[in-house]
Order: structure tokens, then C-alpha cells, then sequence
């Protein structure tokens, strides 16, 4: 857009740092110039004072557009108070990025007149380098400052357009390489209706697979130059951009171009395909190798291979032609027809790309100009569409293959990848998904090394129904991915990959629904695991089980280490998962064994819920079932219960009730001689009358005192059989443990928000918040239950009952 005259304008200027929705200001702004000048290609200055214009544009893709529809975040492990913003919303290094709208940034620029300038990536040093300043002086330029005639896509996306730059990012090559190929999934990434003609304000867009979602990554066109020339990747054709920008977009979403040195070839073909990737060492390649890189081909998956590095040269070139610490795409994996006058057969092949893009390729076998290719007819040479040029792809034959190359990544694509019109006789992985949370103090329990905390790690459910079809042992192929999330963004934290891994363990047949515990852990042994425990974004293993129902707990190598993930299962037939969870609740009838002077006896109580807050004798009612049929009271119990109903009746006086700080000073008097702690506070004890007081009088009677003393002996019975150091804590691992003992029953985000309120910072849960846990956690229960007549799962407060059964536990 041309303008010809100086030009003063009051306008509005949207913008958003990702917190919120966009805010609104008035700034006057300038352009054009006194000599009429030319096509604004740096943005405004606004009001004189140098600053460039910039646009910050919240929310976005709920318009209608033709973008793709993005899925809202999945549960985890960590619960949120609905009404509060989280952590997490806070602190996301992700909310500026995703949160900034196409179509309103587009809209805004177009209005106003403006090349986009993108706050959230902006041109400058910290955009390129993290840990150092710049070697040299980069200017950012956009592409018509570059060249005459800037091009988006020029003649179509091919493997061949790509040349890297001076960044160490080979990997992203190699998978944007791959990616070129399939371009139904091209596109998907690089949307192609963008262009430096109509409707252009310097702003483009790409999509990628971020953890479990697609998200939209918008960019504006200053790209790092030197002397003007690309710094980094670009197009063998000096007008095309699409490469370039599309590795901008990447970089600003892993926090700048620096984040990009270094990486797995298999970790951009994820972030590009939304595919499980796995590994393969090819020095201990399972024997069906080829027939399973045949299959990863037949399903359209993405390819790479590379040859380790040499220690002591950068990129050390070999005299077959190959490349050390090099990576490399696989374009296409077939079996090859071949005729001579004395056989006749197939010879599996193996087609490499190179994304160097010159004549650094394969020298021996099959290789360009080879004599092997004489054996093969024109018309075969025809379909694999065979050429000769110095264009860094080539041919090998998969034992020189499987000889030559080190390592090998697949990216499998999942189930949403192929389209229907696109499958053509290629199969379909089925897929599922878990988000899940490794939380310190809740879950984190490190690996199998550490027994006691590993049963605490999140626990997942896969049920294989049928065998594959092809499969002669009747059994199930399985991938199972664990991708920890966010760690290459950090980079500039300080925080690096977790080592992290996982263990499958066989579930009999007769195993109730919920976590599996300590003890299963101990008699059980794991039928398949990852291949390692490595510091990899993510872990992937190709598993052969028979169909039965299966565990999978994912976990780090260490304890106590915070992280989040997202555990991706691929099977050949339909699969089920799910995370092993339970209802919360509290247990009826519940059969135990109770302890009299720490030896088990039979016996059994019968625990119940209470009655709505609101009905006072029908809560006294349910609470006193509760004493029908408790094991028999120790001799020190009966000590204890002969003093405690003396100091009551000394307290209570005539009306035979005492309050909250009475209560306090009665069972102090007790249970600082039996437990090291400082008593019980006077939150407890006034939780403690709330659980019996549903007419709010804020007294407790002898009858409901009893009750109390019932379910004390039963508690601090608990919590001395858990506290086996006899410290006077409970470590929170062992929390669950205890509660379940004591006849609650937790879903993974309750005993979460238990751990976050009720233990310290290093973990432990001292006596007075143990039992002041359980009195809430009963009195809430029992509250809720009355409500939920139906035995619904929901239940219906008004807010005066709501505020009064939560502020009055």
C-alpha cells in the first residue's frame, strides 16, 4: 500500500499480553512522508516517539473461519478451584503465542494500514540467541527488502526446496524434508493460501502439534540476515520463503531460534504430524525391521536416520559419502522388482534424502549412475520415480541400509493424520491419549527403584480386545509413547529433559476398579517396560502382548521431580484406556481386621456418611451406627475413653455440652501424651463440633461425643499403623494409604488437593492436620450425600447452604 502524503491519525490499538481479553487505547500515529513516500514496510511510528506499532489481539479461531478446531486442553492430574485463575493460566510461556488470533490481527493491519510487527517474537538479539549475544550484527529484513519478487510457495513444496543455514537444527530439516512429501499434511502445517500480493500485511501463520493439540502459530516477516542474505533455513530459490518462516514460526514456539540447536529428527516430525515417534538402534534391530519400516511407509509415516557423531570433527564426512552426526529423511521404503537372465525376485530398498540438497550422497550399491540399476526395468526405474541429479537424495538397498546408518526414527501418524480420500490402501493406527502430571509430594514417585513411592506415579488402564491380523502368535502390537511437556521452551529457565520412562505390568482378571497399591508392586513383576529411561522429550517402545487388560504407569527415573506429560497409546485393532481412578467417598460396610495392641483380631464396624448439615437428629442418627460392633477398645483406650468422659463431665456442667475450646482443652490433655505434636488447634477442634453440629449451636453433646471418640480411635489407630519410623508424620505418599484404612475413597484430583492443603513443604502430615483431614473429608461427604438424594454424583446448593457447608466444616 502506497501513500503520498504525511498523515496524522487518532486511532484505537488492540493488544493483549495473553492474561486476558485485548484492551483498547488511543495513540495518534504518523505515515507516509513529505516526498511521498513508498509502501510502509516497517510499521508506524507512534505519536513521534520512535516506537513501532504494534498489535496484541486475544483469543481467536471461534469465528468461523476455515481454521482448523482446536481441543481445549485435557484433564490432569492436578485439580483446579473452579472460579480461580491457576497457576498455570498465570505462568503458561505458551499464552502469548496461542492466544494471538489470524483473522484479528489480519482485520486490525489491514484497517489501519500497517505492517504486523509481532510482540510476542520480537526482531531482535533475544529472539535468535538465549545464552549468548550474537557473533555478528543481524538485521531483520522483510522479503520484499530481500529480493524484487517475494513468493510464498514457488512451483509447490518439495523435499528438494529446503537448504539449512547456520543454525544446528539438520533435525528440523530432515523432518520438514519428510513432511514434504505427504501434502495433505504439508498443508496442514503451511497453510498455502498466503502470498505477498493480495490482502498482504506481513503476517503468516503455521500450524503444529503442541502436546496434545493443534495450535495456530502466527509470525510476522522480519527474518535475520546478514550482509542480505537468510541466516538460517531457506529455499533453494532465492524468492521463496516458506521455509524460513516456517522455522520462525517454530522458534517462537520453543522461545527463539537457539532452542532449535540440536534435537531428534522424530521430535519436529511429532510437533509437524501429531504422530508417536519410536527408536531404533540399528546395531540391535529386531529381525522384522524392514517389515516393520514397510508398514510405517504403508501408513504414511515420517522417516529419519543418522550415523552418531564423531567426538572430534563437526559433520565428518566418510568415504561411502555418508555424513557423521548427520540427519537424514527416508523418502520411500518398498520392495523392488529385479531381473537378470538367471533370477528373478524383490529386494527390499531404502530411498534417503540428504537435506544438505547437493551431491553429498551414498557412493556404493544402488547408489546414482550404479551399475546395479541396469537390473531394473524401465518402467519400475519409471514409478519409483528414479533420477540421477546431485540433489542429496539416493537409493540404498536395506542391508546396506541397516549397515551403514546408526539410528532410526519412525513417526507413526495417528488415526486423525490420513483422510478418508487419502488412505488409499494405506491402514490407520487406532489411537488414545492421557494427559497426566508427574506432582511432587502427590505422584512423583520416581521408578521401580523406589518401591515405596513408585505405586503413587499415575496409574493407566489399556484393555488390547483382538490380536493383529497378520500375527501368528495371536498377539497385540502396541506403541506406547510418554512425551514430557514444555522442557525445550524452558531451555532459558534453566530446566532441561527429565529422565523419563515407563513400566507395564499384567492386571488378573478378578482387580477392582482404582490404583493399584503398594502390595501389588511388590508380588507383581512387570511383563514390558521402555526400552530405557532416557533425557529425551519423548520415550516410545513397539510392544507384542496378548490381548488381556494392562497397566501402564509412567514415570521419571528420580522421585519428587515435577513435570507434566502426555502418554499416547497406538495399536493396530481397537484398543480402550483409561486412568485407573476411583470414586471419592467414604465406605459403608466396610470388612477390616482391626488392631488391638498392634495384632490383627476379627472383627468388623460398620462406617457410615453423616446426615444433611441442616437435620440435626437424623445426623446423629446415621453417626451413631457407628459405634455398633468397633473392636474392642485397648486397655490404654479404655484409660483414655474413662478420662476423657471425667473431663467432660467436669466441663460441661449441667446442659451436658461443651464448645470448640473446651473440646480442645479435654482431648489435648490426652493426646499430647500419646502423640509428639503441639494439640490439637482450636481450627480442629471447631471442625470437629461442625461435624455434629447440624443446627449450628456450636456445642457438642455427650451422645455426639462418643461418636467423635469413635472415630479418634480409629484415626490415630490408622495413623500409628502408617507412622512406622514413629515420628509423629505421615510422609504424603503414604496419605492415601492411611485414608483408605480409615475407609475414604479418593479420585486422583481430591487426594491431590488433600496433599496441596494438608502436608508440608517436605512432605509430611503431621497427627493434628491427619485427623483435622479426616473430619473435613467425612463431614464434607456426609453433606453432600444428603443433598444428592439420588446417589447422582451431583448435587444442588443454593448459595447460602453452599457457603454455609463449606465455611462451617
Amino acid at each position: 500500500m502506497s501513500y503520498t502524503t504525511r498523515t496524522t491519525r487518532t486511532v484505537r490499538t488492540f493488544y493483549s499480553d495473553g492474561r486476558g481479553p485485548p484492551k483498547v487505547e488511543t495513540k495518534t500515529y504518523t505515515y507516509g512522508d513529505d516526498s511521498g513516500g513508498s509502501s510502509v514496510n516497517g510499521g508506524f511510528n507512534i505519536g513521534g516517539g520512535g516506537r513501532r506499532f504494534q498489535i496484541r489481539v486475544g483469543g481467536g479461531g471461534q469465528d468461523g473461519s476455515d481454521q482448523p478446531n482446536y481441543s481445549a486442553p485435557a484433564f490432569s492430574q492436578r485439580p483446579q478451584v473452579i472460579g480461580r485463575a491457576s497457576r498455570k493460566e498465570k505462568k503458561d510461556p505458551f499464552s502469548g503465542v496461542i492466544n494471538q488470533s489470524y483473522d484479528e490481527i489480519k482485520k486490525r493491519c489491514q484497517e489501519e494500514g500497517c505492517l504486523f510487527e509481532d510482540p510476542e517474537f520480537e526482531a531482535e538479539d533475544s529472539s535468535i540467541f538465549f545464552s549468548r549475544a550474537p557473533p555478528r550484527p543481524f538485521e531483520w529484513k522483510r522479503p520484499h527488502e530481500i529480493c524484487d519478487n517475494p513468493v510464498f510457495i514457488a512451483d509447490g513444496a518439495s523435499r528438494f526446496d529446503v537448504q539449512q543455514g547456520e543454525l544446528g537444527d539438520c533435525w528440523l530439516l530432515a523432518a520438514i524434508a519428510s513432511l514434504t512429501v505427504n501434502q495433505r499434511l504439508f498443508a496442514k502445517v503451511v497453510p498455502p493460501d498466503q502470498s505477498f500480493e493480495d490482502g498482504y500485511c506481513g503476517l503468516f501463520r503455521f500450524h503444529f502439534w503442541r502436546q496434545g493439540e493443534w495450535v495456530e502459530v502466527v509470525v510476522d516477516d522480519r527474518l535475520p540476515t546478514y550482509y542480505g542474505q537468510l541466516t538460517f533455513m531457506h529455499s533453494v530459490d532465492k524468492n521463496e520463503f516458506w521455509s524460513a518462516l516456517l522455522e520462525k514460526a517454530y522458534a517462537k514456539l520453543e522461545g527463539s531460534y537457539e532452542s532449535l540447536k540440536g534435537g531428534s529428527t522424530c521430535e519436529a516430525m511429532v510437533d509437524f504430524t501429531g504422530g508417536v515417534s519410536e527408536f531404533f538402534d540399528l546395531r540391535k534391530a529386531p529381525p522384522n525391521l524392514f517389515s516393520i519400516m514397510l508398514k510405517a511407509s504403508q501408513r504414511g509415516s515420517l522417516m529419519g536416520c543418522s550415523i552418531d557423531a564423531d567426538p572430534n570433527q563437526l559433520e565428518a564426512r566418510l568415504s561411502n559419502g555418508l555424513v557423521m552426526g548427520h540427519a537424514y529423511s527416508i523418502t520411500s521404503v518398498l520392495l523392488m522388482d529385479i531381473e537378470t537372465p538367471s533370477m528373478s525376485g524383490k529386494i527390499p530398498m531404502v530411498r534417503v534424502r540428504n537435506p544438505w540438497g547437493n551431491e553429498a550422497e551414498w557412493k556404493g550399491r544402488w547408489s546414482d549412475q550404479s551399475r546395479e540399476w541396469s537390473l531394473i526395468p524401465d518402467s519400475q526405474k519409471e514409478s519409483m520415480g528414479l533420477t540421477f541429479d546431485d540433489d542429496g537424495e539416493f537409493w540404498m538397498s536395506f542391508d546396506d541400509f541397516s549397515k551403514n546408518f546408526e539410528k532410526l526414527e519412525i513417526c507413526n501418524l495417528g488415526p486423525d493424520s490420513l483422510e478418508e480420500d487419502e488412505l488409499d490402501g494405506k491402514k490407520r493406527w487406532e489411537g488414545h491419549t492421557e494427559n497426566g502430571e508427574w506432582i511432587p509430594r502427590v505422584n512423583a514417585g520416581g521408578c521401580r527403584n523406589y518401591l515405596d513411592t513408585f505405586w503413587t506415579n499415575p496409574q493407566y488402564r489399556v484393555t488390547l480386545t483382538d490380536p493383529d491380523d497378520d500375527d501368528d502368535d495371536d498377539l497385540c502390537t502396541m506403541l506406547v509413547g510418554v512425551l514430557q511437556k514444555d522442557r525445550r521452551k524452558k531451555r532459558k529457565e534453566g530446566l532441561d529433559m527429565l529422565t523419563i520412562g515407563y513400566v507395564i505390568y499384567k492386571i488378573p482378571d478378578d482387580t477392582k476398579e482404582g490404583p493399584l497399591p503398594l502390595n501389588f508392586f511388590k508380588y507383581n513383576a512387570s511383563c514390558a517396560k521402555s526400552n530405557n529411561f532416557i533425557n529425551m522429550r519423548e520415550v516410545c517402545t513397539r510392544h507384542k502382548l496378548p490381548p488381556g487388560q494392562y497397566c501402564i504407569i509412567p514415570s521419571t527415573f528420580e522421585p519428587h521431580q515435577e513435570g507434566n506429560f502426555l502418554l499416547r497409546l497406538y495399536t493396530e485393532q481397537c484398543a480402550h484406556s483409561h486412568e485407573l481412578d476411583e470414586e471419592t467417598g467414604i465406605i459403608e460396610e466396610q470388612e477390616t481386621k482391626p488392631r488391638v495392641n498392634g495384632q490383627k483380631k476379627p472383627g468388623k464396624f460398620t462406617q457410615t456418611s453423616q446426615a444433611q448439615i441442616t437435620n440435626r437428629p437424623e445426623a446423629l442418627a446415621f453417626l451413631t451406627k457407628a459405634l455398633k460392633e468397633i473392636p474392642p477398645p485397648t486397655d490404654e483406650e479404655q484409660e483414655q475413653e474413662q478420662a476423657l468422659k471425667a473431663s467432660f463431665r467436669r466441663v460441661a456442667g449441667d446442659d451436658m455440652e461443651i464448645d470448640a475450646y473446651e473440646l480442645r482443652d479435654i482431648l489435648n490433655a490426652v493426646f499430647t501424651k500419646e502423640f509428639v505434636f503441639d494439640g490439637f488447634s482450636l481450627d480442629t477442634t471447631r471442625s470437629m463440633v461442625a461435624m455434629h453440629d447440624g443446627d449450628l449451636s456450636g456445642k457438642l453433646g455427650f451422645d455426639e461425643f462418643k461418636v467423635l471418640w469413635a472415630d479418634l480411635r480409629r484415626w490415630k489407630g490408622v495413623f500409628k499403623e502408617y507412622d512406622r519410623d514413629r515420628s509423629g508424620n505421615l510422609s504424603s505418599y503414604e496419605l492415601r494409604s492411611a485414608l483408605h484404612a480409615s475407609g475414604f475413597r479418593l479420585s486422583n484430583r481430591t487426594f491431590s488437593a488433600l496433599v496441596m492443603r494438608y502436608s508440608s513443604k517436605n512432605g509430611n502430615i503431621e497427627f493434628g492436620d491427619f485427623i483435622l483431614c479426616a473430619i473435613r473429608m467425612k463431614t464434607m461427604l456426609a453433606s453432600f450425600r444428603n443433598i444428592d438424594v439420588d446417589n447422582s454424583g451431583h448435587a444442588a446448593f443454593d448459595l447460602d447452604t453452599f457457603i454455609q457447608t463449606v465455611m462451617y466444616s
